[in-house]
């Protein structure tokens, strides 16, 4: 990196630990000036502890201030093995003389070392927690509004959501008696199965079923429900005494409850009332709660039962496994034999199977041999006779005691038919094959015949088994080969067994195809039949393959060691057949159990050629183990024999070829090697002739000897010490003389004196292999040297400098296999040298090298796991033999400073950095083993290790600092793993160090970083933070108590807070994150510091840092050790600071994106913005009409800022304390290293939700009183901006309810995982944590966010589930909100209280409270909601009644809503709160009049109409009735008016109601609704309430529909209808007049009346401000800048009048603004204010009375024809079908009665707006031309004739100009046409006309600033250069020519002549500027248009008879100022408008 930062400049000199740190910081501090990133020194951790002992134990929550005793520990775990016994046998270590032996067989005996951490589980994620389950047992199932069915017919849903409603569906005719309203029945004529049912209120309804039976089902079902509703009346008169919260009955019954209570009380009582339940509220909220943190997503998402990966200690390796059971094997031979008369037939001879597994695709066998006797005892006796010629093995016959091995008596394993076989890479290529060997007789096709060609069955069987018999006894230990099948094993590669799979026939062994090539390369065409022409001997093969059943006991291994379970002489014995694994790395494992075999394979013999013996043809090979070659020596038993004989034996032969001089072999000798191998050890092979001859004569004639010995061969085992396996040829010798093994090197040979005979001249005839399975052995030549040269030192031969180094050099190319298979056992050596050996100085560097090599290519190989399970299981570090050698700890930390500081092996380095975790466990598994083993860990943590060790660590941190800081880029892996393996070793080091030394270690490792870093890097920092912040005392390390100040500190700090506030003040509160707090608590002053400046930067870093401390909070939360809520509550404290993160963020988390507006704050959000929106011009934002903004930034040569988050409307007026929004620097920060990063870029939904739940857990868990002192240390503006924190949790964490899930979730998805999410991986370091994050991100990224399945698809079941989590967050963070703020009213009272209510503070306290309404709560929360509302109706009247009705008419809107709830009890709350607001109002106007209330109330009510929120009429109906019932039941107010206005006002309600029909059938129809609301709006001129209401929501419908100049002009209606009372009432100098200028329409306001209706508004020159405030903010939204200066000049005056000088910078920054805008968009002319068209409507069918009607329609910006009548045909089609709906093209006047009645038809004119001559002087721009206007006019061609278009003498035109009865813009979008004028023009006006409008089109194009060419040259075109027939010329000839002028009045003539003139003068001009404009290419097309306008100009002069155009004006001086020119010309210079006709014309 070309930067390379300064401080690590400093780096490279060591010294003492604070120097270092302190250069450090100082070369941070120097490097990076950057806000808070200065260096906090942590406290000196154990001195704090010591000194404040006495403190911490009589703390009562010492366990949070302590790390707890016997915290680490050592224990020895004993090796769980497979075996009943260890496979090691029992004097191994004695018999071992290699020291690689020994250390082997000392792995495979020791246990298992563990170091044990006693809290381990608590130190990682909180997924890791040892609780039983992070979720809830029960989640309990809210009922939410949202989710109450929409389709639900209202009155069943009111019914049915009560408890215990009882449900019927079905048919009922209903008859309509005394109804006035008809119902249409299904059936004409009434039922017989009718029934009546009999109401209350005197009416009857006659009902009918379709059959008896319902009839009878429903008279059952309602009289049931009568009958429960009588229960519970008669319930309700004896639970009179219940309070009203739990009564949840019917409504009626509510009603008469309450006011019982409220009898007995009267009024002070109902004060009491209120009064006495805050407490009970509390209570009763505090049942059932939840620990929010269980809904978190991340919670509920991961449950991790098996997904974690655990250490495991080493095992064998399990492959995939089955057993092969064999039964029988019959060929059609079948006879009695001997004794067997009686049994079933059998073979009558004995055969010999051996199975093995063959693998075609590879090519090779890969298992050992299983041979098995399947032959009955009758018939195993034949070979009973040949026992003495056997070699005096005993056998089952022979009578020497029974022996046993591993505790097996022999005979349980002479006749073992079941074997296991594993494979550990499965395909479908396995084959295994069944080779069938019998006694040797002699041709195999001889011996074979019988069996295939079998025409007597039973003479052959006496036959063959009488020859048989012959030969048994006398060739009984001779095998032949026979035949031979073979079947497949599995079906695919994941390796399912094929179980059908059936043997091949059995096939005739080829007497020249025995090899194993052979096999494989039948079995390679076994799949193609075609191919194989094989003879099939007929017979049965029984063998079947089956799964290792779970529970098979009495197993043995490939050694015969008894696996667990066995009993003791158990009958059926399974064997373990070994498998010959494929030497692949992947394959490989580290050897855990004892195993010493030798597979022996002699392959061919090659006689052919010998002459040494004369009969050499059926030969046999016997194969013996010797260790010596003494002429006396023995063969040694260790060849495992076959069935029937014994286990062990001295040797084994190979089948016999008969007649084969040139034999080939396919035996497999198995030997079990001694512990000990030398030199003398070695393979004898003796060839002996065996004759086959049989005598059949019988004649008693001395046969010949069977055998003759006709060779040996011999081959030592070792060279060089190591066993031989390749394939070898070796020379056979006619003699064995003694000493022979001398002769096998050649050079012996010659110069020996040894009595020798080879056979050929000592050519090599016999070629055999062998395969090694050992696990004591090995074959590597490098590790065999390493080990052998340390045994050498060992024993104290003299050591030659730098040969050990060579060793060591050489292990680099020691095989990966060897590596693996003895990994624990090279490891150990290695460590034993590196501190053994350090005598020389390279040797540690070199042995590290060595490991580091070792530990990488596990890695690159994936078998990292065996490192880790080395590390906790085998790694026990040993004192060194040496004296005051270092230890393990010492020796490797300061080899990787060396490695890390010699810059030139780079490759060295980066390995060490990339796994850096393994050499970080091996040190700290050091040091624990130390600190136990040494019983230091009894010291002080200072005492427990040397000073120098602590320099060495800290020498390594610096080593590893750059890498990280510097390197990162270049070695991206590397950087990352080294940064976490470093913590998670300072983690460890926390529990066995000084904590003080480790702290500043981490201090120094995080002051590497600085704000400025790259990415990555930031996330490496939060990392390494998490890491470290997952200690499982990390609580204890951050010491949570309090740290008293100096003396001095707190008397000043006393004094200063008593002042601003005389409550008591608990200085010690560590609320912000101040240095003090950071240094006292320092892993979470660090974290928290650090996610404050993560919080400015970038999404993926705030993510990583919210993510870090949200996880540690959920721990927190769920940390067992810590659930009282007294600990719970210090650990939130401990989180104080992290509150004030949030303030500083507020504008993050509250922003206006983030939240709704809210319809009580009149205060518009965009205003707010206005007034920080401009610090100077420039800085203006783009007028984008986005949702988001309102105001972006001006291109003015500045860079624009797009400001991304507004003030929120949740920032109350005046709020200071955020950083100026409008100040250049603040909102971009321009950064080297990373791409500018809007310093305030948004919050996601993600992030704010997880930095709410921190806030909500902090807020719940924290004590109360500490609660208290932390508000009363904020500031005010702080405070509010904590109660805007609760209202904000309230909105993020609203339920959606379910139909929404689906939706939000996917989208989440795909922005949180659909990015590559790669960046939050941690290291995939499978320390615990580290792999859990790996698997974290993997889960994360794979599933979709919903909790159930993992799949991408979403079921009803996961939608359903999430949605039961949402609701039970919802409830859970209103439930704490309410705590919360119920909590913060009891303790501000006063506060709330200032100003009878009307105060900032009560403003938010009462915004929360309605935001539990308007954030649509759970039905449980809801009851307490509404307790705590009662509670503050009663405790705060005056804010209420008093004053400003704001808080008054938002309440009753809210709670109104709540009336039309689809849950009843909601219902019944709500009306009973509307009910008490009523009589508290009655009550606080001393029982006078609750007028206030009455009012509010109509208006919320037309508030919901005009939101159509007011659904479910019937179900306001009920609450109405409730709310009555209150009244009439209420008897302290019986005496009183109160009952009579309470039905009063019920009735005005209903009237009200009529509207909402109207307003539902038009909801869909914006024009018809604002007309139906205007309506209302006008009915209500007499009350200015009701009026403003309506004007309110028409403008929320245009806001919607993105009209913004009628959103506008609703509040300009608004704020003149205020203004307009306040004139009245002498309070503001001019009423609606005012604002004559921006609208004539404004009249409207004045027709207020004098009356009740203005009895109880609160209007003043506040609301009237504003309302003007958001005029402009409305104008500026329109773009009609054009008139703010006239609201401007309304505020002006009264800012001034009250000296409000900020305020009025604002104002006129505006202006400033609005002029500049102004400027802009006359010089773009991108702005348009709309399009006109009149639209007519027709068909009495459809239209009713709007049939007939037009209207002007005012579309947004450029609408065109097609795409009103689009959105026409449309909304009229939804109404009443497409195909009934016409749009008329024509313009013409339509005779509505030859229109078709059946259809609606829709004519659309476009129109333009219409000015006359004095008009168009006046308004001059553009805009004045757009606003404010009510004519407009379209034209229309015809003929006399009766056509449209005529040719140009006949051709007439119609001009029709429409007048409206207001001007536009209008608070409505249409507005009907109230007189209509019709113009006609004749044939020579058209032409005038024409002429007229080229010539304007001319005038304007020139006269613009900048000439629009291509526009120009195109008008041009159309004015000269046009065909004979057409353009100008045309209308010259007809009108002006000799012959046709007299035809005319003289009049129109002269004028028509005059536009001519007028037009040839502005061709000229535009060809002037065209000649100007042009470049080179055009001359020629230039050239072209001058000499067409000549020729135009002579033409015309011609028929005029004058010069019309002198040559020389066209370049006269005063032609250059082209303006002039056209002032001069006096045309009209627009195109839009029409002068009125000069002329007369017929109209």
């Amino acid at each position: 990196m070309a930067e390379v930062r300064k401080f690590t400049k400093g780096l490279s000199k060591p010294g003492t630990a604070a120097e270092l740190r302190q250069s450090v910081s100082e070369a941070v501090r120097g490097s990076v000036v950057l806000e808070k990133t200065k260096v906090v020194e942590p406290l000196d951790y154990e001195n704090v502890i010591s000194q404040r002992k006495t403190q911490i134990f009589s703390d009562p929550l010492r366990d949070l201030l302590m790390f707890p005793m016997e915290d680490i520990s050592i224990s020895v775990i004993s090796r769980q093995r497979r075996t009943v016994q260890s496979t090691v046998p029992e004097d191994a270590e004695k018999r071992a003389q290699s020291l690689f032996v020994k250390e082997c067989i000392k792995t495979y005996s020791t246990d298992w070392h563990v170091i044990n951490y006693k809290y381990e589980d608590f130190s990682g994620d909180f997924r890791m927690l040892p609780c039983k389950s992070l979720r809830p047992e029960k989640i309990p199932n809210h009922v939410f509004e949202i989710d109450e069915d929409c389709e639900k017919d209202e009155d069943s849903s009111s019914l049915c959501s009560q408890k215990g409603g009882v449900i019927k569906q079905g048919w009922l005719h209903k008859a309509n008696v005394n109804s006035t309203i008809t119902v249409t029945m299904k059936c004409p004529k009434m039922r017989r199965h009718a029934f009546e049912l009999k109401m209350l209120d005197k009416y009857s309804h006659y009902l009918a079923a379709e059959t008896e039976q319902e009839m009878e089902e429903w008279l059952i079902t309602l009289k049931k429900i009568i009958q429960i509703n009588t229960d519970s009346l008669v319930q309700e008169k004896k639970d009179t005494v219940e309070t009203a919260q739990d009564d949840e009955t019917s409504s009626q019954g509510k009603a008469e409850n309450i006011m019982a209570s409220l009898e007995r009380s009267m009024h002070p009582e109902l004060m009491k009332y209120g009064r006495e339940t805050e407490q009970l509220n509390k209570l009763s909220r505090g049942d059932g709660r939840q620990n929010l943190f269980s809904f978190d997503s991340e919670v509920q998402r991961l449950d991790f039962s098996g997904i974690e990966p655990d250490i495991k200690p080493f095992e064998e390796k399990c492959n995939k496994r089955f057993l092969v059971n064999c039964h029988d094997l019959t060929f059609n031979i079948l006879g009695q034999v001997g004794d067997n008369a009686k049994g079933p037939p059998t073979n009558v001879e004995p055969f010999f199977i051996s199975l093995a597994l063959f693998d075609v695709k590879n090519n090779c066998k890969i298992s050992a041999d299983f041979h098995v006797d399947l032959n009955p005892p009758c018939v195993r006796e034949m070979l009973w006779g040949t026992s003495t010629q056997l070699a005096s093995d005993g056998n089952a016959k022979s009578s020497s005691p029974e022996s046993f091995i591993h505790g097996i008596a022999e005979s349980q394993l002479c006749y073992i038919k079941q074997g296991i076989f594993s494979v550990t890479n499965p395909h479908p290529e396995i084959f295994l094959v069944a080779r069938i060997e019998k006694v040797l007789q002699g041709n195999i096709a001889h011996c074979a015949e019988p069996y295939i060609k079998n025409s007597d069955p039973a003479k052959t069987a006496q036959k063959v088994h009488r020859t048989a018999k012959q030969v048994c006894s006398r060739l009984g230990q001779y095998r032949m080969p026979f035949a031979w099948a073979a079947r497949p094993i599995f079906k695919d590669i994941q390796g399912s067994l094929d179980l059908d799979g059936r043997f091949s026939p059995l096939y005739k062994q080829d007497s020249s195809k025995l090899s194993n090539e052979d096999i494989l390369k039948l079995l390679s065409e076994y799949k193609k039949p075609e191919k194989t022409k094989l003879q099939v001997i007929p017979g049965q093969l029984n063998i079947t393959v089956e799964c290792v059943p779970v529970d098979l006991s009495n197993c043995i291994t490939s050694s015969y060691v008894p696996l667990k379970p066995f009993e003791k002489n158990c009958q059926n014995i399974t064997v373990e057949v070994e498998e010959f694994v494929p030497e692949m790395t992947k394959y490989c494992y580290p050897f855990t159990i004892y195993k010493n075999h030798l597979y022996v394979y002699p392959l061919q013999l090659k006689y052919d050629s010998q002459k040494t013996f004369a009969k050499a043809r059926n030969i046999a090979v016997c194969v013996e183990f010797r260790d010596s070659d003494e002429s006396d020596a023995r063969a040694l038993k260790c060849v495992y024999g076959k069935p029937a004989g014994s286990v062990f034996t001295t040797n084994a032969f190979a089948v016999v070829s008969h007649h084969n001089q040139n034999p080939e072999f396919y035996d497999e000798i198995k030997i079990e090697l001694p512990i000990h191998l030398h030199q003398k050890h070695h393979l004898l092979f003796t060839f002996y002739h065996v004759s086959c001859e049989i005598n059949t004569k019988g004649t008693t004639k001395k046969q010949d000897t069977v055998e003759t010995p006709v060779g040996f061969a011999w081959v030592p085992l070792l060279k060089d010490g190591r066993i031989i396996t390749f394939e070898q040829q070796l020379p056979v010798s006619a003699n064995l003389p003694p000493g022979y093994l001398n002769l096998n090197e050649a050079e012996l040979r010659r110069q020996s004196n040894v009595d020798i005979k080879w056979v050929d001249g000592a050519k090599p005839l016999l070629k055999i292999k062998s395969h090694l399975e050992s696990t004591i052995y090995t074959q590597d030549l490098h590790v065999h040297k390493f080990f052998h040269h340390c045994q050498l030192i060992q024993s104290g031969s003299k050591e030659v400098p730098g040969e050990l180094i060579k060793f060591l050099k050489c292990l680099h190319a020691m095989e990966i296999q060897v590596m693996i298979q003895f990994l624990p056992v090279i490891l150990m050596q290695l460590f034993r040298v590196l501190t053994n050996m350090t005598h020389e100085d390279d040797v540690p560097i070199n042995c590290t090298m060595v490991l580091l090599h070792i530990v990488s290519k596990c890695h690159e190989e994936g078998l990292d796991s065996y490192l880790r399970s080395f590390i906790k299981y085998s790694f026990r570090p040993e004192k060194p033999s040496a004296p005051h050698a270092q230890l393990i700890h010492e020796t490797l930390a300061t080899t990787m400073i060396a490695i890390l500081k010699q810059s030139a092996d780079f490759l060295a380095i980066n390995k060490l950095l990339k796994y850096s975790w393994f050499f970080f466990e091996i040190i700290a598994k050091s040091m624990a083993t130390y600190l136990l083993e040494e019983n230091k860990i009894k010291l002080p943590r200072g005492q427990r290790f040397p000073e120098s060790y602590h320099h060495v660590l800290h020498s390594l941190l610096l080593a590893i600092i750059p890498h990280v800081t510097i390197r990162y880029a270049e070695i991206p892996d590397e950087s990352r793993n080294v940064n976490y393996s470093l913590a998670s070793f300072l983690k460890r080091c926390l529990t066995l160090m000084d904590r003080g030394f480790v702290f500043n270690l981490i201090n120094d490792y995080i002051s590497g970083f600085s704000p400025k870093d790259p990415k990555v890097l930031a996330e490496y920092k939060f990392e390494f933070l998490q890491t470290i912040c997952s200690h499982e005392h990390y609580i204890p390390l951050n010491l949570p108590m309090a740290f008293a100040k100096p003396k001095l500190q707190r008397v000043q700090d006393f004094f200063s807070f008593a002042v601003d506030r005389l409550t008591s003040v608990d200085s010690n509160l560590e609320y912000s994150l101040s240095d003090e707090y950071c240094k006292h608590h320092f892993l979470v002053g660090l974290l928290l510091r650090e996610t404050s400046i993560a919080l400015q930067d970038s999404y993926e870093i705030r993510y990583t840092a919210i993510s870090v401390i949200k996880n540690l909070l959920i721990k927190h939360a769920f940390d067992t050790r810590y659930q009282h809520k007294n600990q719970q509550a210090k650990i939130a404290q401990l989180y104080l600071p992290f509150v004030g993160l949030l303030l500083e963020n507020i504008q993050r988390l509250a922003g206006r994106d983030n939240l709704y507006s809210c319809a009580a704050m009149p205060n518009s959000a965009s205003r707010d913005e206005f007034a920080c929106g401009f610090t100077s011009p420039t800085n203006r934002g783009s007028l984008s009409t986005d949702k988001d903004t309102a105001y972006g930034s001006f291109q003015n040569g500045h860079h624009g800022i797009k400001r991304e988050d507004s003030r929120g409307s949740l920032i109350p007026e005046g709020a200071t304390g955020f950083p100026d929004q409008g100040s250049t620097g603040a909102n971009t920060r321009q950064s080297s290293t990373r791409s500018s990063v809007s310093q305030y870029n948004r919050l996601d939904q993600y992030e704010i939700r997880s930095l709410l739940m921190c806030y909500l857990y902090i807020v719940k868990m924290i004590s109360e009183d500490t609660l208290l002192t932390y508000w009363n240390k904020v500031s005010p503006q702080e405070l509010i901006n904590i109660l805007i924190l609760l209202e904000v949790c309230l909105f993020h964490f609203r339920y959606m309810g379910k139909r929404n899930i689906a939706r939000v979730h996917d989208v989440w998805l795909s922005k949180h995982f659909g990015v590559d999410r790669k960046s939050q991986t941690m290291p995939a370091l499978r320390n615990r944590s580290g792999v859990m994050q790996a698997r974290l991100q993997h889960l994360s990224s794979l599933e979709s966010s919903f909790t159930l399945n993992h799949s991408s698809t979403t079921t009803e079941a996961d939608i359903f589930h999430q949605a039961l989590l949402e609701g039970n967050t919802a409830t859970e963070v209103s439930l704490t909100v309410l705590d919360t703020i119920s909590f913060f009213t009891q303790c501000f009272k006063s506060q709330l209280l200032n100003n009878d209510g009307h105060n900032p503070l009560m403003k938010k306290v009462f915004d929360i409270h309605l935001a539990f309404l308007k954030n649509g709560q759970s039905e449980v929360s809801l009851k307490h909601v509404f307790a705590s509302l009662r509670a503050f109706i009663s405790k705060f009247p005056s804010a209420f009644f008093k004053g400003r009705v704001n808080m008054c008419a938002a309440f009753c809107y809210e709670v109104l809503k709540c009336c039309t709830s689809k849950i009843s009890s909601t219902r019944n709350e709500a009306s009973a709160l509307l009910y008490l607001l009523m009589r508290n109002n009655f009550e606080y106007t001393k029982r006078k009049t609750f007028l206030r209330t009455h009012l509010q109330i109509i208006i919320a009510v037309s508030q919901l109409i005009a939101d159509v929120a007011l659904s479910g009429g019937s179900r306001f109906q009920e609450s109405l009735f409730i709310i009555n019932n209150f009244a009439n039941s209420d008897r302290p107010m019986k005496a009183t008016a109160f009952p009579t206005e309470v039905k009063d006002l019920t009735k005005r309600i209903r009237t009200v109601l009529m509207a909402t029909a109207q307003m539902k059938e038009h909801e869909k129809d914006p024009e018809m609704l604002i007309d139906l609301q205007y309506s209302l709006a006008k009915s209500y001129a007499s009350t200015p309430e009701l009026r403003k209401t309506w004007l309110d929501s028409m403008a929320k419908i245009h806001v919607k529909n993105g009209d913004f100049s009628e959103v506008a002009m609703c509040y300009v209606h608004v704020a003149a209808l205020v203004a307009e009372f306040l004139h009245r009432k002498k309070l503001f100098p001019n009423g609606c007049s005012a604002f004559k200028k921006i609208t004539p329409n404004i009249d409207e306001e004045g027709a207020m009346k004098e009356d009740a209706g203005m009895m109880d508004v609160h209007y003043s020159e506040e609301v009237l401000l504003e309302l003007l405030e958001q005029c402009v903010d409305g104008l500026w939204k329109a773009e009609r800048y054009e008139v703010i200066s006239e609201i401007s000049k309304l505020i002006i005056p009264i800012y001034e009048k009250r000296r409000e000088f900020e305020k009025l910078t604002q104002v006129y920054r505006t202006l400033h603004g609005a002029y500049t805008k102004i400027l802009e968009v006359m010089h773009t002319k991108k702005r348009l204010l709309g399009t006109f068209f009149r639209v007519a409507f027709y068909g009495q069918a459809f239209f009713e009375e709007e049939d007939g009607k037009e209207y002007i329609y005012k579309e947004p910006k450029l609408t065109g024809l097609s795409e009103i009548s689009l959105r026409l045909v449309k909304l009229y089609g939804e109404k009443f079908g497409t195909e009934n709906v016409k749009i008329i093209q024509d313009s013409d006047k339509v005779n509505a009665k030859e229109l078709d009645p059946k259809y609606a038809h829709i004519q659309v004119t476009y129109v333009k707006p219409y000015f006359d001559d004095k008009e168009l002087t006046e308004r001059k721009t553009e805009f004045e031309r757009n606003h404010n206007i009510n004519k407009f006019v379209f034209e229309a061609p015809y003929t006399l004739s009766g056509k449209k278009q005529g040719c140009i003498e006949e051709q007439c035109k119609r001009r029709t100009i429409l007048t409206t009865s207001n001007s536009f813009p209008y608070v409505k979008k249409r507005i009907p046409i109230n007189y209509e004028q019709q113009i006609n023009l004749k044939p020579i006006d058209v032409a005038t006309d024409e002429i007229k409008d080229k010539t304007a089109e001319l005038q304007k194009l020139c006269s613009s600033a900048d000439v629009d060419m291509i526009q120009l040259q195109l008008k041009l075109q159309g004015c000269v250069s046009v065909q004979v027939n057409a353009g100008p010329l045309a209308y010259a000839r007809t009108f002006l020519n000799d012959s046709q002028a007299s035809k005319y009045p003289s009049k129109k003539v002269n004028e028509l002549k005059d536009m001519f003139r007028k037009f040839i003068q502005a061709c000229s001009i535009a060809l002037e500027l065209n000649e100007r404009l042009i470049k080179e290419d055009q001359t020629e097309y230039h050239e072209g248009l001058k000499s067409n306008f000549r020729e135009m100009v002579k033409e015309l002069s011609d028929i005029i008879h004058e010069q019309i155009l002198q040559e020389d004006t066209m370049h006269s001086p005063w032609m250059s100022n082209t303006l002039h020119v056209f002032c001069a010309i006096s045309g009209t210079s627009s195109d839009r408008g029409y002068g009125s006709p000069r002329y007369s014309a017929e109209i």
